[in-house]
């Protein structure tokens, strides 16, 4: 008599099969879900360019004199699916990028500043028209950021797995 030859899986084997999957997607998905979370932000660095641009510009006119300081000429592009505002500080440039739920929910601080040699100095409102597009840098800043050239992270910021890795 001859034996026919087995086709298929058994049981067993697609049961081992599924549980590795369950295993595997376990740890994907939180991964994923932080992933379009930290994409999502990212619209919100793309937006904040009319602003840093703004600021700069300010800076190199002199701020103090100008009557709204570093914000002058700054128009906010409204809120996004992701992006709730942006804004400027009149005094000092920093700017707010406040995201919605489905981006965190929280701010993200952009702190400009000059640096000479070692020293790092913020902008002020008496930053005169010495300053250049190259002078001005910038310095991101999420939850548990220390506080830096005098400006600290706001109560409400965005949590740092879904801040850009130069903000953490």
């Amino acid at each position: 008599m001859q034996r026919k030859a087995q086709h298929g899986f058994t049981l067993i084997e697609l049961m081992i099969v599924l549980a590795i999957i369950g295993i595997l997607a376990s740890f994907a998905l939180p991964t994923y879900q932080s992933y379009v979370v930290r994409t999502r932000v990212s619209e919100g660095l793309v937006m904040a360019a009319a602003a840093k641009t703004a600021v700069v510009e300010a800076a190199s006119t002199g701020a103090g004199g100008l009557a709204n300081g570093f914000a002058t000429g700054y128009n906010s592009t409204g809120a996004t699916k992701n992006i709730s505002s942006i804004s400027i500080a009149p005094s000092n440039g920093v700017i707010t990028i406040n995201t919605t739920e489905a981006a965190g929910n929280g701010a993200l601080v952009l702190v400009p500043y000059v640096q000479t040699g070692e020293t790092i100095s913020a902008l002020s409102t008496t930053t005169n028209s010495t300053l250049t597009q190259s002078a001005v840098q910038w310095k991101c800043l999420a939850k548990g950021a220390p506080t830096f050239a005098g400006v600290r992270v706001p109560d409400n910021a965005l949590e740092a797995e879904f801040a850009p890795s130069d903000c953490k």
